[in-house]
């Protein structure tokens, strides 16, 4: 329930790495979570205590079905926390948040009570919030955020994998529309009209969608569109070490003129590093970059309102990619590991495992940027291109105390 959303795009990174699409493949596929249909693992040993799990069975919708489910349970010594039911016609598939012993198997319990295509995860502390506040919740994040809304998506959803198809191609060509209104649902796969155009695809190959999730998605959705363009405008002053003042803030579409002006103050080297390809392709992605439903975008200010930088954080499943872009002049001043670190954060507190950047191998501001962090790195490279995927658990330990203490990461 904490990972990040999957957004797929069309851009100069991923013409970079195509080199690495096989290996992407091997190491990035879509199995579903552990012991989904295999059921409960054995007992750890010497353990003796009580593990939170998320489970979901189909029973027949007839009088008693459920009560034998519930006396099985409870036979094993298993606490229903909670209980939602998502009426099928003939079937009802109930979803159960349980406390049960260690060792206990689940799956062989609720099968011998009559239920059918069983599935577990592991649950944690977060999901014992009921769901009309976890909605309730979701929704108000969305409402501050259009960035917000895949996130939303993936936790109202659970592990799933979110495309978006943007309604005009990078070139500037329409996309024909093909998803009515009202969405479309099809056992595993969601497809929903995007609020700015174009269609989210949402896909969980190893469970199912029901009518009750695919209503709820929409619904989200809807909000989105109804509030429409939206980030949080709060912004933050720091003096670089040199003594001069920058501003760090969210950036958006609205910040498009700005960035262009940007790039045409960068030199074609600094362009190529960070675009993979020639510098007057460049400006045709832009649009693209800043969108928040592809991630979230920091812009770097002077104090007289210069744009000097721009970090990206792409939305990518697990592993997020991060870019980051900074004018010539402007360079060696600590403004990257500056937006490179709230990215970070910003990956983090979203929940992804890990971030990754794909550069060249030549850039050594970024690897050092990446080095900078203080984190576990993987690096590999093919043909002049490097990946540098930074593992994020350091990272997500720190949150709990740092919100205790008040401290914002990565949010200007």
């Amino acid at each position: 329930m904490s990972e990040v959303t999957n957004t797929r795009y069309d851009g100069p990174t991923a013409r970079c790495a195509a080199a690495f699409h096989a290996w992407w493949a091997r190491r990035h596929g879509s199995a579903p979570p552990a012991h989904d249909t295999g059921g409960t693992p054995p007992p750890s040993p010497g353990s003796g205590g009580s593990v939170l799990w998320r489970m979901r069975t189909t029973v027949k919708d007839e009088p008693g079905a459920l009560a034998v489910l519930c006396t099985a349970l409870a036979g094993l010594r298993v606490d229903i926390l909670s209980l939602q039911t998502h009426p099928l016609g003939e079937d009802t598939v109930d979803e159960f948040l349980l406390r049960a012993p260690e060792g206990t198997d689940l799956v062989a319990a609720v099968s011998r009570a009559g239920g059918t295509d069983t599935w577990t995860e592991r649950a944690d502390a977060h999901d014992l919030v009921d769901a009309p506040t976890r909605v309730l919740g979701l929704a108000a994040r969305t409402a501050q955020d259009a960035a917000e809304l895949p996130l939303a998506l993936r936790q109202l959803l659970g592990r799933c994998t979110i495309r978006s198809r943007p309604a005009v191609t990078v070139g500037g060509r329409p996309v024909p529309e093909d998803v009515p209104e009202e969405g479309l649902l099809d056992d595993t796969v969601i497809r929903l009209r995007a609020p700015e155009g174009g269609e989210l695809t949402l896909e969980r190959p190893y469970l199912p969608f029901t009518p009750t999730e695919f209503a709820r998605a929409r619904a989200l959705v809807e909000l989105d569109a109804r509030l429409g363009p939206r980030i949080p405008r709060g912004r933050d002053v720091l003096t670089l070490p040199e003594g001069s003042d920058i501003s760090v803030r969210r950036a958006d579409t609205g910040d498009l003129a700005a960035a262009r002006a940007m790039h045409e103050r960068c030199s074609a080297e600094t362009l190529r590093m960070r675009y993979h390809g020639p510098a007057g392709d460049a400006d045709r992605y832009l649009n693209h970059l800043l969108s928040p439903r592809f991630g979230r975008t920091l812009a770097a200010q002077t104090a007289s309102g210069r744009m000097v930088g721009l970090g990206h954080l792409l939305w990518d499943g697990d592993e997020t990619e991060v870019a980051l872009l900074v004018e010539d002049a402007w360079q060696r001043r600590g403004i990257g590991a500056e937006l490179l670190t709230r990215l970070v954060g910003m990956a983090a507190e979203a929940g992804c495992s890990d971030v990754y950047a794909v550069t060249r191998a030549s850039n050594t501001g970024m690897v050092a940027a990446m080095r900078g962090l203080g984190l576990p790195l993987d690096y590999q490279i093919e043909e002049g291109t490097l990946v540098v995927t930074a593992r994020l658990d350091a990272v997500r330990d720190r949150l709990p105390r740092e919100r205790e203490h008040g401290e914002r990461i990565g949010r200007p």
